[in-house]
């Protein structure tokens, strides 16, 4: 065997090049890590040492460093029964919005798939239209549509005989007014959930599907054990995000409640900044939130591990 000799000119050794393909990914994606740590690694950790401090607006105001408190604001909330309650209540609204949302979106996508190209790009552009709106815009919408005096559904639902819906509050009672915002959030929602879907049917091989349906498969049969396996991991790619996201939520409660939500209406991010600016219990507020995170870290590790499992499947 002939010895290959040293690497001529311009030609780097066999080592120094595996090296380099291991290195570029890490590099190409370096610009990216540096920004989020400048952009979000700061503000987090100073939040985290923030919650094991004791602000008040004395230290704001003066610059003065806060006293150390320890793990004193974590057993406060921990040890708080409305906190576990707002926990409870944020877990079963993302349940149910993630549920509506995704029932709603599957539907549209299998809607898109057989509806002629001209209505499919029409319902594209409006589900764009609808992403792109601000969440300012739809809460307005939406606060309108459930006015209690010039409300359109109470003029609607006013119209079914035996009903009276004339100035019906509908944010008098929690579970009526988490409804409406779970509307707000399930709009802003459906059209990501639903493109994304549909992307993934038009993946489904139709010769599957004709030669399931020669086989006498039904309706149901055909999507249970032909579309479903193939779209299965971009459903769950898109739960899990539309969980992430829901289990967040603030925007939609704030506006949808004028800025003055009552406790019923408390979510954990809600909680949080009340606690913060107006109850101005900073660091108990800080606590909140990264408890939080923390819970949220959950779901971006399920989502993580289903982005590497669709890795490996491929």
């Amino acid at each position: 065997m002939q010895n290959p000799g040293p690497p001529g000119p311009g030609r780097a050794p066999r080592g120094r090049r595996a090296l380099r393909r291991r290195a570029l990914p890490y590099l190409l994606i370096a610009p990216t890590v540096l920004a989020l740590a400048a952009v979000l690694g700061y503000p987090l950790v100073d939040l985290v040492l923030l919650s094991f401090r004791d602000m008040t607006r004395r230290e704001l105001f003066s610059g003065a460093a806060p006293p150390w408190a320890g793990l004193a604001n974590y057993r406060s909330i921990l040890s708080d029964g409305f906190f576990w309650t707002v926990v409870g209540r944020t877990a079963l609204f993302t349940v149910a919005c993630v549920m509506a949302t995704m029932t709603l979106s599957l539907l549209v996508a299998l809607l898109m798939r057989r509806v002629a190209p001209w209505v499919r790009t029409t319902m594209t552009g409006v589900l764009v239209a609808v992403w792109a709106m601000p969440v300012m815009v739809a809460a307005s919408i939406f606060r309108w549509l459930s006015d209690a005096d010039y409300g359109v559904v109470n003029w609607l639902l006013s119209l079914v005989p035996g009903l009276d819906f004339s100035k019906h509050n509908w944010f008098d009672d929690p579970w009526q007014g988490f409804a409406v915002i779970t509307g707000v959030v399930v709009w802003g929602a459906v059209p990501f959930a639903a493109l994304t879907l549909h992307a993934a049917l038009s993946q489904v091989p139709a010769e599957l599907e004709e030669a399931a349906l020669v086989d006498g498969a039904r309706p149901g049969q055909l999507f249970r054990y032909v579309t479903w396996p193939v779209i299965k991991p971009t459903a769950v790619l898109v739960t899990t995000l539309s969980a992430i996201w829901d289990f967040g939520v603030f925007n939609q409660i704030w506006l949808m409640r004028g800025g003055q939500p009552v406790k019923d209406y408390y979510l954990l991010g809600v909680y949080s900044f009340i606690e913060s600016f107006a109850v101005n219990r900073y660091s108990v507020g800080a606590a909140i939130a990264v408890l939080t995170v923390l819970m949220l870290l959950v779901g971006a590790v399920v989502y993580v591990r289903q982005l590497l499992h669709l890795g490996a499947a491929e």
